[in-house]
Formats: structure tokens, C-alpha cells, sequence
């Protein structure tokens, strides 16, 4: 195993924060927030890697699971959450499970991290099998709960990836497709929702959209599978639908979305 050097617990490079006007804060957090994209852009390969094994795995039929604690949990069950809206996928193809169950999405929950067992029981309630890839998250990379789960996810043949912002993670010598984003030291030291969680952010929607585009998912470069749940996205439905169609009367494009449920289904009624 290389040398674990753990990057986000070290001592910001900005000194006497109390003392720098809003300005001066605001400044400084967004030039190291600036440094966020290079370093993903370099964990592109380990991120094609991941985004293909589970791409692989959901044409096969399989489910997608993000596991983390805290900010990394939070991420991983929102990306979960947005892709049935935004991809029209049922609910349950890609599942977030945070450490600590549905009270720590919004509270802290108290050492919910620290068991390295409690990652797979929970992952053992959704009948998890080897159709299936299970993602840890944890920006430290050293968070039992995750490890613990990756590990139980590998002796029993289920393919894993983790996305981390330290080199040489535990966590990531667990997965088979371990991706590792070295954001360096946060502007308040050892605040890993600032950049780390950033990364982990970009990364996450890096995958999910990749892998629904490879799922067919996205036609051109539009969500024609969009679930129509507010007045906003009925408007730009109908919208897409006009263009798509050649219409030009907004009522009826509107009317036939309604009626299908979605613009492919509405595009595949008209050109069947």
C-alpha cells in the first residue's frame, strides 16, 4: 500500500480569517474553489473507469448505490434523488444511503460513522446482489461505515468504486474502481464541505449523467424523459416538443405531452 498522507486535515494556507473583511473571505474561498475543476479534470481516467463499470452493470439490469456519512452522504442522496426527475428512471434504480439513516440529512448524528457493520446492513435492506455497483463516498477516505461496506460489497463479488479526496485512501484500496481528487488543505481547515465536497459534487454529477446519457436517457441534448412534476418543466417540455415536431401552436404541443407523459413518448406517438 503507498503512503497515506492525509491532504484534507491539513492546516489551511490562510492565517487570522476573524480578521479579513467579508470581501477578503469571499475572495479567498473562491480563488481555492477555482482550483476544484483542475483537479477533477485530472481524475478523469479513474472517473471514465467508474462511470463505465456502472454503466455496464445498469444496461445489465443492475441498481446504482451511493453510501457516505455527512456532507459525502448528503451528496450521494441527492444526486440519487435528482436522477429520476431530471432522467425519468424509476425511483430506486440509483439509491443514496448517508450513515445514520433519513435524520442525519438534515441533523448530525453522533459516531453514525464509526461502524464499520452498519454500512452493509443498511445496503442489506435493498437486497443488494452482483447486478448491482455500490460507490463510497468519503472525502477523507478513512470512514469506516463506508469501508466497512465496501468491503463486505467485495467479498460477495458486487462491484464497488469510491470517490475520495486524499491519495492512497483506505477507501479506496476497497474499491475496484477507486477515484481520488486531491482538492489540498481547506480554506478552514479541515471543513471538507467546502472544496472536497465540491469535488465530490462535480464528480457525482459527472457520473450519473454520463451513465443515464449511455442509458438512453438524454436524446440530442435534451431530458426527453423528464418527469413533468411542475409548471416549469411542462412549459419546457412543450417547448421541446414544438421543436421537435415542427409545431406551432403551444396548446396543442401542451396537450399532447399531457396525454403521453413524456416528449419521447409523445414524439414516438406522432412519428409511429
Amino acid at each position: 500500500m503507498s503512503e497515506f498522507i492525509k491532504v484534507t486535515e491539513q492546516g489551511s494556507t490562510y492565517h487570522h480569517l476573524e480578521n479579513m473583511s467579508i470581501h477578503e473571505l469571499l475572495v479567498n474561498i473562491n480563488q481555492e474553489d477555482k482550483t476544484v475543476p483542475d483537479a477533477v479534470e485530472r481524475s478523469i481516467p479513474q472517473i471514465e473507469k467508474l462511470s463505465s463499470a456502472i454503466a455496464d452493470k445498469m444496461l445489465a439490469g443492475g441498481r446504482l448505490f451511493y453510501i457516505g456519512a455527512g456532507t459525502s452522504g448528503r451528496l450521494g442522496i441527492v444526486d440519487a434523488s435528482e436522477c429520476p426527475p431530471t432522467f425519468g428512471v424509476p425511483y430506486g434504480l440509483v439509491i443514496g444511503l448517508i450513515a445514520g439513516g433519513e435524520k442525519a440529512i438534515t441533523q448530525a448524528v453522533e459516531f453514525a460513522e464509526d461502524s464499520e457493520e452498519r454500512g452493509w446492513a443498511d445496503l442489506t435492506k435493498h437486497f443488494i446482489s452482483d447486478k448491482d455497483v455500490v460507490v463510497g463516498l468519503a472525502a477523507s477516505g478513512t470512514t469506516p461505515y463506508v469501508i466497512g461496506a465496501l468491503k463486505e460489497c467485495r467479498l460477495r463479488g458486487i462491484i464497488t468504486g469510491s470517490i475520495s479526496c486524499n491519495p492512497h485512501s483506505p477507501v479506496s484500496e476497497e474499491a475496484d474502481f477507486p477515484v481520488e481528487v486531491v482538492v489540498g488543505p481547506e480554506f478552514v481547515t479541515g471543513s471538507t464541505r467546502m472544496k472536497s465536497g465540491t469535488a465530490q459534487k462535480l464528480v457525482l454529477n459527472m457520473i450519473s449523467t454520463s451513465v443515464m446519457i449511455q442509458l438512453g436517457r438524454v436524446e440530442d441534448n435534451k431530458m426527453v424523459n423528464m418527469q413533468l412534476s411542475n409548471v416549469k418543466l411542462v412549459d419546457r417540455g412543450v417547448k421541446m416538443l414544438m421543436e421537435s415536431l415542427k409545431l406551432t401552436d403551444y396548446e396543442t404541443a401542451k396537450d399532447l405531452l399531457l396525454k403521453h407523459g413524456s416528449v419521447k413518448k409523445a414524439v414516438e406517438s406522432v412519428i409511429a
